[in-house]
């Protein structure tokens, strides 16, 4: 079974886009869905210390690859930055990254956050919150226990199509087998305190709020809420 403290296949990653070489000798041009401080550091200290300027456009992945399908032979992009691995796997399937072969990196970056066409730089955690009121410790330590008749009624989670669950459905797939992976979401669905809605943050103030008594969700969103100052 896997832990909810292990990261499913949630990852930051980044491909080189492949149509030619576009980037000056002192400037990359980089596409980027993140939009994160820990980004801005990394740039900055790129900079610092190659002497090599970023420039920037951020949108969301999709407004990205539909603008680098357009711009086709002529986009500036050279680096594409998605927040999730099967952002990247649709943009590989899109043919826009060309191959690269970087002894530093294979050796930095393990095997299975990687692939052919593109490399990860950072993962994250989607994990299992509960309201300690309705849920006992013991049903929320995996993300197969979820689907126990034990918390019928009591589940919430965004939709299923969203990149974040489409990711963690493909780790139980690898770990658990397709079958299994199927009679689990099924036992999601029969588990459910509402219709799938809003994003990660409302699953964790739902749980708080007693309308669900567990939830899935990236860890950091319940790290904002903890540190965040607004009443809400």
């Amino acid at each position: 079974m896997i832990k909810k403290a292990l990261a499913s296949a949630l990852l930051a990653g980044f491909g080189i886009y492949g149509v030619q070489a576009h980037a000056a000798d002192n400037e990359v041009n980089i596409y980027s869905a993140r939009h994160y401080q820990t980004d801005e550091a990394l740039y900055g200290n790129f900079t610092k210390q190659t002497g090599i300027k970023v420039n920037r456009i951020e949108a969301k992945e999709d407004e990205l690859l539909e603008r680098i399908r357009n711009e086709g032979a002529n986009s500036p992009a050279d680096v594409f930055i998605a927040v999730d691995a099967s952002r990247l796997a649709n943009a590989d399937e899109m043919g826009i990254f060309a191959p690269v072969k970087s002894k530093l990196l294979e050796e930095r970056i393990p095997a299975h956050l990687r692939a052919d066409n593109w490399f990860s730089y950072s993962t994250r955690a989607r994990v299992i919150v509960y309201n300690k009121d309705m849920v006992k410790a013991e049903q929320a330590q995996t993300y197969e226990g979820l689907a126990s008749p034990a918390l019928k009624g009591m589940v919430c989670t965004r939709s299923g199509s969203h990149p974040y669950n489409l990711s963690l459905g493909a780790a139980l797939v690898q770990h658990d087998g397709v079958a299994k992976t199927e009679e689990w979401a099924k036992g999601i669905v029969a588990n459910f305190a509402r219709a799938p809605k809003g994003g990660d943050t409302d699953q964790i103030k739902a749980v708080a709020a007693g309308e669900c008594g567990i939830a899935i969700a990236n860890s950091y969103y319940l790290a904002r809420l903890m540190n965040s100052t607004k009443p809400d």
